[in-house]
């Protein structure tokens, strides 16, 4: 059986469904860090705030704070690409042993299905981990890049390069937080894709949960609350 007969076998629904989880995957990562000058996202509030952490850097003497923190996000990283590697371990050993979830989605849909057509649907989850571990990879080399240009910034706040490459460190820490933040919606819809073993019809409900969610918190959280909130 050819990789073309073996995608016959999705139905429309099924396709339409794939089709929903990816508009909805670069949808959000257009809007979350695009997102309109009137109603800022978490993620975008925050790389004003990233910017604004590399410009008292400078000042703030020693600077043992800043690099605590820098150590705190690459741990982060490195965590989840950690876990990553063991979800998409599972995963491929699910694919290798289909009839496990063959007889899962029976006892649930009281259907049967081809073992390819499982693999399909196991091939989506991978799929979806590996763009996470490879973003949590690139967050976390992207943190070391920050680390090296703040460790270059001169301790003098009056030298005329001191605040440039604070800012350049500034904007390679908000590329570090972008790739992890997609490395996270990735791990999000990678959960909601195993609503795929069960149909059609619960990818498309897990699918626009996940997006509800990532929108809450994005634009409607307490957090936003919080960093909105006036200054003066």
């Amino acid at each position: 059986m050819n990789i073309v007969t073996q995608f016959d076998l999705l139905s429309p629904l099924d396709l339409a469904a794939l089709a929903l989880l990816l508009i909805c995957i670069f949808g959000l990562d257009r809007l979350v860090e695009h997102s309109p000058a009137r109603f800022r996202s978490v993620s975008y509030v925050m790389r004003g705030y990233r910017a604004e952490w590399m410009r008292h850097m400078v000042t703030r003497q020693p600077r043992i704070f800043d690099s605590a923190i820098l150590g705190t996000l690459r741990q982060g990283t490195t965590f989840f690409a950690s876990s990553s590697i063991i979800a998409i371990g599972g995963a491929l050993a699910l694919m290798s042993n289909p009839q496990t979830l063959n007889d899962l989605a029976g006892d649930l849909t009281k259907s049967q299905a081809p073992a390819v057509l499982w693999e399909i649907k196991m091939l989506l989850i991978v799929l979806l981990l590996i763009s996470a571990f490879l973003r949590f990879v690139w967050a976390h080399r992207l943190f070391g890049y920050a680390a090296v240009l703040m460790a270059a910034v001169p301790n003098d706040p009056e030298d005329p390069l001191a605040f440039p490459r604070a800012a350049k460190a500034g904007d390679l820490s908000s590329l570090a937080g972008r790739s992890f933040n997609r490395g996270m919606r990735s791990v999000y819809f990678s959960l909601g894709a195993t609503g795929w073993l069960i149909g059609a019809a619960p990818l498309m409900l897990t699918t626009l949960a996940i997006t509800a969610m990532i929108l809450r918190r994005e634009f409607g959280s307490n957090t936003r609350v919080v960093l909105m909130r006036p200054e003066d």
